[in-house]
């Protein structure tokens, strides 16, 4: 009786699902199941592409976007593909920034030079988390807690051949490649990632502050800088970066006893640069929602052995799958959980596959391209925007 009420009070509370989300006819800007977003299919200048994201917090935290196209503001190109999936923590202001200005200076930074570089990526991860910093200082007086929120910022940027990966945090870029001799697809993870969980992260940290023996604390069997965060790299944090926002009126849960004259973290990216091979399938580029329930040789092997069609969303359906199984209850059940209370059982999730075309990529990037911008959750900028793959009909994937 008392079950059956709880269940008629909760439908009064919430909105229906028809009410809370939206099902658009086609796969043009993604579709809504409950908790999840995808886009199963949509075309970049390289390849085909699939996205998919699962909200756990009672406020989505992970970001993200695919931009193809022109990668600076000039005519003369160069074009290309611009991946970013930025996870956020504390909340979702540090993550959203991003998504609005980190690929724009990236385009500032492109046009300046007149080509795409590493020093480019790295300018644009500095000029993002220095516009973050003003506006920390123009909300602290109002809302301090801003000051404790921050973002891994993991991007990947296909130019003329070349795949870019720069990544802070604990997000991760892991490619699948063709071994031709056996018909094995191999994953070989492409991104550095920064968790004081490794062993060579918390090696650089006590070498970086030698004189703070605190400056990694093994809390309730988790190893964290400060005893307060896991990443030692991020945008934002500024709480752990400037002193001065390290104080009275910032939560005293994330203030430190005693003062420090450099930053903890950094925003410093991890980059590599390598030219891309006629064996190279795909890329997979996700949060540490995904690789806490697979391993890099899954998600490949996820990725291979099914149509390119809905790849994202098979990845996230493998993660949730293994959650539930981790707490010992049914797939089914773990979808009925609402945001908010989810996070117990899941961190958000968000994937990004894209597979790669040899005979595309081999063109010059000098060839001008059709513009497609997709983020992660719906929010679709078309300008000439490159027709979208067909949407599967089947509901297993």
């Amino acid at each position: 009786m008392l079950a059956a009420l709880m269940n008629l009070l909760r439908s009064c509370w919430r909105p229906s699902s028809s009410d809370r989300y939206v099902h658009t006819g086609s796969d043009a800007v993604g579709r809504q199941d409950g908790l999840l977003w995808y886009k199963d299919c949509g075309q970049h200048v390289n390849g085909e592409f699939s996205m998919a994201v699962v909200q756990a917090n009672n406020l989505l935290e992970d970001q993200s976007q695919i931009e193809s196209g022109a990668l600076s503001f000039l005519d003369s190109g160069p074009y290309g593909t611009f991946i970013g999936v930025y996870d956020g923590h504390g909340g979702p202001e540090t993550s959203r920034y991003i998504n609005d200005h980190l690929f724009n200076h990236l385009k500032r930074f492109t046009s300046e030079q007149q080509s795409m570089s590493a020093d480019v990526i790295r300018k644009a991860y500095q000029a993002t988390e220095e516009g973050f910093f003003s506006l920390v200082a123009k909300q602290w007086p109002i809302k301090p807690q801003i000051a404790a929120v921050g973002s891994c910022c993991l991007v990947g940027v296909i130019c003329g051949g070349t795949l870019y990966v720069a990544n802070l945090g604990d997000s991760r870029a892991v490619l699948g490649r063709l071994v031709k001799a056996t018909g094995e697809v191999l994953a070989v993870q492409l991104s550095a990632e920064h968790n004081a969980s490794i062993e060579s992260v918390r090696q650089e940290l006590k070498s970086m502050h030698p004189e703070d023996s605190q400056i990694v604390v093994l809390k309730h069997n988790v190893w964290r800088v400060k005893g307060l965060i896991q990443v030692s790299r991020s945008i934002g944090d500024v709480y752990l970066k400037k002193s001065e926002y390290n104080k009275e009126p910032l939560y005293a849960k994330f203030r430190l006893r005693e003062s420090f004259k450099k930053p903890i973290l950094s925003s410093e990216p991890s980059i590599t640069v390598q030219p891309l091979q006629p064996h190279d399938q795909f890329l997979i580029f996700a949060s540490d929602g995904l690789w806490e329930h697979l391993t890099n040789q899954e998600a490949v092997d996820i990725v291979h052995n099914n149509p390119h069609n809905g790849s994202a969303r098979r990845l996230v359906k493998a993660a949730l799958q293994e959650a539930a199984k981790k707490r010992e209850m049914r797939y089914s059940d773990l979808k009925k959980i609402d945001r908010g209370v989810r996070r117990h059982f899941h961190d958000d999730i968000t994937v990004v596959v894209v597979f790669l075309d040899s005979n595309l990529i081999s063109r010059a990037s000098t060839t001008r391209s059709p513009t497609l911008s997709v983020r992660g959750g719906g929010v679709n900028l078309p300008s000439n925007s490159l027709a979208p793959c067909s949407t599967p009909t089947d509901g297993n994937s």
